[in-house]
């Protein structure tokens, strides 16, 4: 087979398929910054999906450590980080698992 190019060459040895983790469709990564935005002080998955920080498909969520937390905030049934625990518990905020 004759190419006109070589990039095109490259493109035709490339393959054209991946690897996509089912996982990663129904998780998502939450920021302590974001937490604000949260009405209320108890912040579960339902309240990040009605306060549109988070995608309606998702389940499972983990706070990471990024920004500042601004308030004290209960947290339920979310994963955290342990930069992002100590940053919650500093602020006055708690963790129920």
């Amino acid at each position: 087979r004759t190419f006109g190019s070589p990039l095109t060459a490259l493109y035709w040895r490339k393959p054209k398929f991946g690897f996509t983790s089912l996982k990663a469709m129904d998780r998502a990564e939450v920021r302590t910054s974001e937490l604000s935005k949260v009405d209320g002080d108890v912040v579960s998955v339902q309240s990040l999906k009605d306060a549109n920080i988070i995608g309606l498909h998702v389940k499972r969520v983990k706070v990471m450590l990024s920004g500042d937390v601004t308030r004290a905030v209960t947290l339920q049934g979310i994963g955290v980080t342990k930069g992002a625990r100590s940053a919650i518990e500093a602020a006055g905020g708690k963790i129920e698992e």
